[in-house]
Order: C-alpha cells, then structure tokens, then sequence
C-alpha cells in the first residue's frame, strides 16, 4: 500500500496515527508469543480514505512461517478449525448460490463453506490446505493470479470471507475474482467492521500487521464495488456468531476502549493493562454467559454482481 493514498480509490486519504514497529513487534510477541515476518521497521501510518477504508502503509503481508507459527498458538484446542467452521457470512452467502452454480472460495481455510452449498460445483484456494483441509472439499494450494489465468469467466460467484483485509492489495485480489466470474456473476466480500468491538480493544495487535492491513465498512465495500464497475445487490453489516464469542466481550469488557476515530495503539501501561484485562473477563464471559441476541454487528458483507 502506498502511504496516504487510498488502496481501492487512489484518492489521497487522512494520517490517523503512526505507530511505532517497536511496538507492534511488542505487541505481538507478549500477546501472541510469535514473531511478526516480515518485521516491520520504523514507523507505519494509520490511514483514512475518504470512501471509509482504514489501512495501514507501509505494510506487508503476513509470510508463511508468521502464520504457520500464529495458527499453532491459536490453534492449540482447535479454535481456529472451529472457528472457519461458523463465519457470519456463510449463510447469507449461500442463500446467493444456486443448485449447480460453479463457485470460487478465495482463501477457503478448511474449505467449511461448501457444507453451506451442498449442490453447488465448489473450488476453494489456499496457500496450506493440506494442513487443515476437509478432504471432501476440493481446496487448492493455488494462487489467485494463477488460477484466474486459467479460469476467467468460469464461475457464477467469487467469494471471500475475512480475507481481503489480510492482502497488501485489496483491488487486485478483488479484480481477479471478477475476472474469474462469468458475465452476471456475483461476488460476496466479507471482512471485519470498522468501527466494532474489534476496534475498540486498546493495543489488539490482531488487528495490525502483519495480519490485519486494512479495516472496513459498508463505504468502503461500495467504492471497491463502484472501481470494479460492479452492480451493489447487498452491503450489511453482520454481528459475530455464538461459536466466536470472545472478540465480542473483549470489546464490550475492556475498562479502557479505544474511540472509533482512533488512536488505537499506545505504549501506556493503563493500555496494556486493559489490554490483559479484557481477555481475562472476555473469556470468564465466553464462559459462563449466554451470548447476547443484539450484539453489534462486527462484519460487513459485500454482494454485487458483474455486468
């Protein structure tokens, strides 16, 4: 991402903040025990774009052995298999898909989704699916660019869910999938919301780089539709899902909230305190209490059709 210029628009956008690598590299090894590759340098800047996008810059892309060594933490009770396994997204999306419909997955993890469209012709795309994969699913170690190469014009919807704000170059990665549908195609984009109870957790570094590099909301989902000369059917915001509860309370349990308009990251210790103390009460919530019917919507899906 170029600094001050917005990813999907081109337009110049506003410096929010600017955080230290320093600390995101701190933030990363006492929070999660990894160390973030490739590590950041010097000072990275929170930018934010006129149609609604927060991103980072410069920034790059998590590599394989940052996720490799951040799915092995997280993953230790199969979290993160449960997880993929109930995104928000997944049955709106699949009440877009047809009996018969050729359908792409862009980052499909274990594959979960195509449990939702059983009658569908399904391809999902993954960097490492042999290490989680259903075996049922037909999810390839194949890059986007590569299979759109191939596969322009081949499928009746495109989609991908929490993974757009991952990639260093959301227009590309969403041009590719266009060209990949046929013409009247759909394609569904969901990603975490900004503002949310992701946003507002002090010092969350799970929502930085090299992870997280972009933040988005119903705006940005339609300027990215509106470059892409895309028709918008459908961008609504989606709250968590009870099988992912602890995002949710920590937001709502934190003593200190970060405010919507930023700054998001501190080196206080009141901020790391706070950081420590929402995942403490954010997991006796999980816990013990029943997740709540109106929590606040901390998704936004995207469908929109090709022309």
């Amino acid at each position: 991402m170029t600094p001050g210029i917005c990813p999907i628009t081109g337009e110049p956008a506003e410096l929010v903040q600017e955080v230290s690598a320093g600390l995101l590299r701190g933030l990363w090894r006492r929070s999660f025990g990894v160390e973030p590759t490739p590590r950041p340098e010097g000072r990275i800047g929170i930018w934010r774009a006129p149609c609604g996008l927060v991103f980072f810059a410069p920034a790059e892309e998590g590599d394989g052995a940052f996720y490799e060594a951040l799915y092995r933490r997280l993953d230790a009770g199969g979290r993160v298999r449960a997880a993929g396994r109930d995104r928000a997204e997944y049955p709106h999306a699949a009440a877009r898909i047809r009996p018969g419909d050729a359908v792409l997955e862009v980052g499909a993890g274990a594959g979960a989704f195509a449990r939702f469209i059983p009658g569908a012709g399904y391809v999902g795309l993954d960097p490492n699916p042999g290490a989680y994969a259903d075996p049922k699913a037909d999810v390839r170690a194949e890059s986007l660019a590569d299979h759109t190469a191939r596969n322009a014009g081949t499928y009746d919807a495109a989609c991908a869910f929490q993974v757009i704000e991952h990639v260093a170059d959301p227009l590309r990665m969403a041009a590719d999938m266009v060209r990949c549908l046929k013409p009247g195609g759909v394609l569904m984009l969901g990603a975490p919301l900004w503002p949310s109870a992701m946003t507002a957790i002090p010092d969350f570094v799970f929502n930085a780089p090299p992870h997280h590099l972009s933040w988005w909301n119903a705006g940005a989902m339609q300027a990215l539709a509106d470059r892409l000369g895309l028709a918008v059917e459908d961008v609504r915001p989606l709250p968590p899902v009870a099988a992912q509860p602890l995002i949710h309370w920590m937001g709502r349990l934190s003593p200190i909230k970060a405010r919507p308009e930023g700054p998001w990251f501190a080196a206080r210790r009141s901020w790391y305190a706070a950081l420590a103390a929402s995942f403490a009460l954010g997991r006796v919530a999980s816990a013990l209490l029943p997740f709540p019917r109106n929590a606040s919507p901390m998704f936004v899906l995207l469908v929109a059709r090709k022309p």
